[in-house]
């Protein structure tokens, strides 16, 4: 009983560091989110299917190898999209929980999109034009990791409250 709440408050901490690495990005978010998501599952606080760890370790695998491909920050060295792409993504993970769970991705990649297109917006982001290939650029550089990582935490937050 000990070791099931000591993987489970590990498994928090993990998802946690998650979502900070998707708002402060140092390293690939998803690698915390899915090792959260794990150490949940084997507490069994919550029941995770084998075809949904196939997936998001497959997702969580491309997005490490996006960041290694990516170039480092913005053009103007500014980091300020996170916080759009971020906020946002949850924020859209969490009204996808609340409609209806299969909606959940939809509503994390429908948030990061308008997080996107508001950054876009700003003064700091307009060299990042709608629809142009350098904001689906953007899109597939800097917010599908944020996806992954933000999908993977929402996963875990909606079996912790469907159980």
């Amino acid at each position: 009983m000990v070791v099931h709440t000591i993987l489970l408050i590990a498994g928090i901490i993990c998802l946690v560091a998650a979502i900070v690495l998707v708002l402060w990005p140092r390293w690939v978010a998803a690698v915390p989110a899915f090792l959260g998501l794990l150490l949940m599952h084997l507490s069994y606080y919550i029941a995770v299917p084998v075809l949904t760890f196939v997936f998001w370790g497959i997702a969580t695998l491309i997005t490490v190898g996006l960041f290694y491909l990516s170039p480092e920050g913005e053009p103007d060295g500014n980091r300020s999209s996170n916080l759009y792409v971020g906020f946002t993504a949850m924020a859209g993970g969490m009204l996808g929980i609340l409609l209806a769970p299969r909606l959940l991705v939809l509503g994390v990649v429908l948030g990061a999109a308008m997080g996107q297109l508001a950054y876009s917006r700003t003064p700091a982001g307009k060299w990042m034009l709608n629809p142009s290939s350098m904001f689906w650029r953007y899109f597939a550089a800097k917010c599908l990791p944020a996806i992954v990582a933000v999908s993977i935490v929402c996963i875990a937050v909606m079996g912790v409250v469907i159980d």
